[in-house]
């Protein structure tokens, strides 16, 4: 039998920072919109939970297909239960990856075809550390 487990963690951080209460065109420009709304927290916006919430850098190529790419910053929530289909932060057999849960096959999926599943064997420990609930991507090279 295979078992999958939940750990637990806490940390928390504050920032507070301007926001445009008009979306940018990534189109044709639009006149400008001057106009800021209220300062957005982040905490407030990307986090439920910020005691059971952590941060971590993505290293590799696997799940590209969902657009989580190499060295982008993940939001994992430790409290949320994993679901089948969730992308999730895992430790099997003493291994860290972060795939896609498949509760169904009971196995952990890339979105990249050229890494295959990853079976969770019969007698094999596969601790979920966390759901990823959200992913930061840099576009500006060394930060």
């Amino acid at each position: 039998m295979s078992i999958i487990r939940l750990s637990s963690h806490e940390s928390r951080t504050v920032l507070l920072a301007p926001c445009f209460a008009s979306r940018v065109p990534a189109g044709f420009p639009s006149p400008a919109d001057d106009y800021m709304d209220k300062a957005l927290d982040l905490n407030e916006y990307l986090i439920k939970n910020s005691a059971a919430t952590f941060y971590c850098r993505v290293s590799g190529q696997s799940l590209t297909g969902i657009g989580i790419f190499d060295g982008d910053l993940l939001i994992v929530d430790r409290s949320l239960k994993p679901q089948q289909g969730s992308v999730v932060l895992a430790v099997i057999d003493g291994e860290l990856t972060c795939k896609i849960l498949d509760l169904n096959q009971q196995q952990l999926l890339s979105a990249n075809k050229n890494y295959p599943p990853i079976p969770i064997r019969e007698g094999s420990i596969c601790e979920i550390e966390g759901v990823v609930i959200n992913s930061i991507r840099f576009h500006r090279a060394g930060l």
